[in-house]
């Protein structure tokens, strides 16, 4: 009979233990996306910025893929927004590759046009951060 409460008890700390070192990890990852989400939808480069990895790829209408460091990246993104005033931004899809990287697709819509944009970020230095962002016109 002790054994078997040594054995339940060992159980649900190492249930514990499983549960909480993985939930946080998920729920930063829910809301660095979330803060990303945001400051697109209001068109902020200063807030997206707080986000970004040290370099950062961007594509544009379509050209080239471009690597931004992250102050660089900021001032492409704060040109992109005066130049696209926001609208409104909704996430279509999002999720988790194989590899662990956030994804997610969104419609970006500016008074200029509407965006199909991709977003990737990846975890960096315990949190997640923005890599890659491609903005496709519709």
């Amino acid at each position: 009979m002790k054994k078997i409460r040594h054995i339940l008890a060992v159980f649900s700390l190492l249930l514990a233990t499983v549960f909480f070192t993985t939930f946080p990890a998920a729920a930063q990852g829910s809301d660095a996306m979330g803060s990303v989400k945001y400051a697109m939808k209001a068109g902020s480069a200063k807030d997206l910025a707080r986000n970004f990895s040290n370099v950062v790829e961007i594509t544009l209408d379509g050209g080239d893929a471009t690597n931004y460091s992250s102050t660089q990246a900021e001032f492409v993104m704060k040109n992109f927004f005066s130049k696209n005033t926001p609208v409104d931004f909704s996430v279509n899809h999002d999720g988790t590759s194989e590899k662990g990287q956030l994804y997610a697709i969104g419609t970006y819509t500016s008074k200029s046009g509407t965006y199909t944009v991709l977003i990737r970020m990846k975890a960096a230095d315990g949190k997640y951060q923005v890599h890659s962002m491609s903005f496709i016109k519709d």
